[in-house]
């Protein structure tokens, strides 16, 4: 039998088993083919199955569904406005209750200021006699400095405010007096005049030699008289008691009123040696700066510092 040769495309012929595009040729049946199946992860990639389609669509409704039923359940802004706004009643009751709340707030504060500037720092007093004239009249108010003698040392010459050291008020009567004004005067809103309290000026501080008087009439402290300008006119600096020569005790003072012919002061109330007629440290309230009442007799309190300059330090401790 002849032998037929092999035609183009055979097993021996390029194309064929051994040819380009077969199973050992570069390009075989390790490479995509043509007409062949896609590989699963490409055909996932393209194309997303029917159940995540499904799935989203399903999120997408229920979202929409759920804004439409939001938008029939909330009311309109204009109702929202008309609900919340409050009727004419409603807003005056407010304002009252603002306002009444506020001034209670304020005036509490003012209250508590005002009991500790009364308790530290100034404290109004009302003058009941006329030992001090003419520097205080009778009737006049005054606002004493908290800070003597706590914080700032007496001076000669101060005008000081003090409680009753030994009874020489002796027995007064009741205040007569409203709960209101005893209210006042408890937080520093009105001044003292329970007349428990006398006014004088201070004389001698402790250790200090004080007598009365030179051949000029003059009193001396430590030696060195002393020319009192600010004594009534036409008093003397005696007023018409007895001489003295006294020292002052530790922790007192010796003191004295302007108008010395009427004034109950240290002289009045001492046993000749100056123990009980000076006044102990600790009852002086403040010292007084300031005449606030009448108007017309406004004025700082003072003493020139001339009248006790030359006064040599106390010996007598």
């Amino acid at each position: 039998m002849t032998d037929i040769p092999d035609a183009p495309g055979g097993s021996g012929a390029p194309g064929g088993s051994g040819a380009p595009g077969g199973s050992g040729a570069p390009g075989g049946s390790g490479a995509p083919a043509t007409g062949g199946p896609l590989p699963e992860s490409a055909g996932t990639a393209a194309y997303p199955p029917a159940t995540a389609v499904a799935r989203v669509g399903t999120r997408a409704e229920a979202r929409a569904a759920a804004a439409r039923e939001a938008g029939r359940s909330r009311p309109s802004e204009g109702a929202e406005t008309a609900e919340a706004r409050p009727g004419p009643a409603a807003r005056f009751l407010h304002a009252v209750w603002t306002g009444v709340r506020e001034t209670v707030v304020v005036l509490g504060l003012a209250m508590l200021v005002s009991l500790l500037v009364k308790t530290f720092l100034l404290q109004p007093f009302h003058i009941p006699s006329g030992s001090m004239e003419n520097t205080l009249l009778n009737g006049d108010r005054v606002v004493v400095s908290k800070l003597t003698p706590k914080a700032v040392a007496l001076q000669r010459g101060d005008i000081v405010v003090f409680a009753d050291p030994d009874h020489w008020l002796g027995d007064l009567p009741p205040a007569d007096s409203s709960w209101l004004h005893r209210s006042l005067v408890f937080l520093g809103l009105a001044p003292d005049d329970s007349q428990e309290h006398l006014i004088k000026r201070v004389i001698g501080l402790p250790g200090d030699k004080v007598a009365c008087c030179d051949a000029q009439g003059r009193v001396t402290v430590n030696g060195v008289p002393i020319d009192e300008t600010y004594l009534k006119p036409g008093d003397t600096a005696g007023g018409g008691r007895a001489p003295f020569a006294i020292t002052v005790p530790v922790g007192r003072v010796w003191v004295m009123g302007d108008h010395r012919s009427d004034s109950a002061d240290s002289r009045l109330h001492d046993d000749g040696t100056g123990a009980t007629g000076s006044v102990p440290i600790d009852d002086i309230r403040g010292r007084a700066i300031l005449v606030v009442w009448p108007v017309d007799r406004f004025r700082w309190l003072s003493v020139s510092d001339s009248i006790y300059a030359g006064i040599p330090a106390a010996t007598g401790h």
